[in-house]
């Protein structure tokens, strides 16, 4: 029934005078560590009253032209709420973008305001959402930066679920995205999402934008979340919003830990761990309130340091570098002018801080894209959302090209996937691992006959033909590496490797045609001496694939064995085909 049908002022004005309005929040959690990131403040009308829903209360208050004394309500209690309940980290709220220049909404963001709720600036989230058009779009960014500057953040909500929400991202560079739900429902179904969601998560790694999936409902959902690299979520299978604070299940902590862990495992093809972690140096913190002529001390009793993370309390809140300290001493009264301040006048707010899992390739790229200005400072590292250290760009730099040359050396010279030290590690961690995973076996039937007709050089084509199929089929978590000539490896979840199989042999059977002359396709065969000397007919290129389940051997050569014999089965059956060796020793075959 539409809102306009009924006559809800009386209540609209209790509300309003009476201040009636319920808070209640949801967390906002890492999908890496599983702990609380902070809540999104959201308000509801009076239980048991038409207007206890938030779409009918906004809606009234819009239609009636008193939405700014509403949202002001709500904003004011949110802030009383986190306050009284103690709520750590971020606090997310609601903004409707054009009254953010407001001044009288300005007056209810300043630091005297906050302080009596025990809050910094930095711990206030203004969540915008793309479906509200922005008046004038100069003005408004010209407001966000003047929040910036005072070091609010800026999250835009509902991304995905319009036309200009991408506008709107390049235009204002918020700290957070936040993926309309729309876009996380069903996503471990649904590629399409999958990969669109992907290439947010990409392009706000290069861009220093946390991604925030709101709505997520299912544990799928959750993992294949965790599985693309999304930041944050949150959504009723985390939590639903509550008046009172609770900590995270444990059911999904565990889920988070296994996902996360699982996904390390699998999905690193390098020789060995590629995460920054493994280059930072835990450099000391210094205090907010340290004196500057300190600071400058520590820096001169130690010619390497590239500089200080600064904390307040746990906190960590900015960084101070070398040459930002000489450039605030360097002129005749720079160091009368700052040698007294605390550390906390002269830090930068905005750097660059990556999580102990990056891996090292993406952190080169992100430090890479800074602004000249910046290029050449040190990166914070952090683990579990808190300090774990710093790595310099000289020493990223150096390791990024020892990773390439030592990934370069044990790549296949004609596919350049990953060869047989590389295949032998994935092996070993398949076997440790404890979710159910198949090890994949493919190779070309009839290879040798095709190459000793068609020669060399298109046998080589087809073996690249077939490593790019392999390459698009397998799922983003999975391995494939490739063992010599026709023969190549795959390691994916068992959930998954019947489709996979599947998928592989349609794409090849369905384009080995044009790696023949029209002749031989009409016969259907080629003509080509045995390994006796004698001339016999030969069927056109298939492929065998023989699958072995991780959970039925101990060891990567009870592994080969295995995979040896059922490959040999496999091959027996004419055209293309794959056999699976399932946990239960059920074996399934396509003929």
């Amino acid at each position: 029934m539409a809102i306009e049908d009924h006559d809800y002022g009386e209540l609209f004005s209790y509300i309003l005078k009476e201040r009636a309005i319920q808070t209640v929040f949801q967390p906002i959690i890492s999908l890496h560590s599983g702990q609380i990131y902070g809540y999104e403040a959201l308000s509801r009308g009076p239980a048991n009253t038409v207007l206890h829903n938030p779409e009918m209360l906004f809606d009234y208050a819009l239609k009636n032209g008193q939405l700014w004394e509403l949202e002001n309500l709500c904003r004011a209690n949110a802030l009383k709420c986190a306050h009284d309940l103690k709520a750590e980290g971020k606090l997310f709220l609601n903004v409707n973008p054009n009254i953010m220049n407001d001044s009288k909404f300005k007056q209810g963001f300043t630091k005297e305001y906050l302080s009596k709720f025990h809050m910094d600036t930095d711990s206030i989230v203004f969540e915008i959402t793309e479906r509200e058009a922005i008046n004038n779009l100069k003005d408004f960014i010209s407001t966000i930066d003047h929040y910036k500057n005072q070091y609010y953040q800026i999250a835009v909500d509902d991304v995905g679920a319009g036309y200009s929400g991408l506008n709107v991202i390049t235009d204002v560079r918020p700290h957070y995205m936040k993926l309309d739900m729309k876009l996380i429902r069903d996503i471990d179904r649904d590629r399409t999402k999958q990969l669109l969601v992907s290439s947010l998560s990409e392009f706000a790694n290069y861009s220093q934008i946390n991604i925030i999936a709101e709505g997520i409902e299912t544990k799928d959902e959750l993992r294949t979340l965790i599985d693309i690299g999304v930041h944050f979520g949150q959504g009723y299978f985390i939590q639903k919003p509550t008046t009172q604070l609770y900590p995270v299940r444990e059911e999904v902590k565990t889920i988070i830990k296994a996902e996360v862990s699982r996904k390390n495992r699998v999905s690193r093809n390098r020789l060995t761990d590629t995460s920054i972690e493994q280059i930072a140096t835990p450099l000391k913190t210094i205090p907010s309130q340290m004196p500057i002529s300190k600071v400058s001390n520590l820096m001169e009793a130690n010619d390497s340091l590239p500089g200080f993370c600064i904390q307040d309390g746990n906190k960590l809140i900015g960084v101070i570098t070398r040459n930002k300290l000489h450039l605030k001493f360097s002129g005749p009264y720079g160091y009368s002018l700052y040698n007294k301040k605390p550390v906390a006048a002269i830090m930068s707010r905005n750097y660059m801080k990556v999580d102990a899992e990056t891996p090292i390739d993406v952190v080169a790229k992100i430090a890479m894209n800074r602004d000249p200005l910046h290029l050449y400072d040190f990166i914070t590292v952090t683990k579990d959302d808190q300090y774990f250290g710093v790595v310099t760009v000289k020493d990223l730099l150096e390791k990024s090209m020892q990773l390439e040359i030592d990934y370069a050396k044990h790549l296949n010279p004609l596919s350049e996937l990953p060869g047989n030290l590389m295949i032998e590690q994935q092996l070993q961690g398949c076997i440790d691992a404890d979710s159910p995973m198949t090890v994949l076996y493919v190779d070309i039937d009839n290879f040798k006959p095709y190459n000793d007709v068609y020669g060399f050089e298109k046998g080589d084509k087809v073996i690249m033909h077939l490593a790019e199929i392999i390459q698009n089929s397998c799922p983003s978590d999975g391995f494939v590496g490739h063992i010599g000539g026709d023969d190549f490896l795959l390691i994916t979840a068992t959930s998954k490797s019947k489709q996979l199989c599947e998928k592989i042999i349609q794409k090849f059977d369905k384009s080995v045609e044009k790696f023949y002359h029209a002749q031989d396709l009409l016969k259907g065969h080629i003509v080509s001496k045995n390994r006796h000397g004698i001339e016999e007919s030969f069927p056109l290129l298939t492929i065998s694939i023989s699958g072995v389940s991780n959970r039925n051997t101990q060891s990567i050569y009870e592994l080969s064995e295995l995979a040896s014999q059922i490959k040999k089965q496999c091959k027996q059956i004419p055209g293309s085909n794959y056999l699976l060796q399932e946990p239960n020793a059920f074996v399934t075959m396509k003929g």
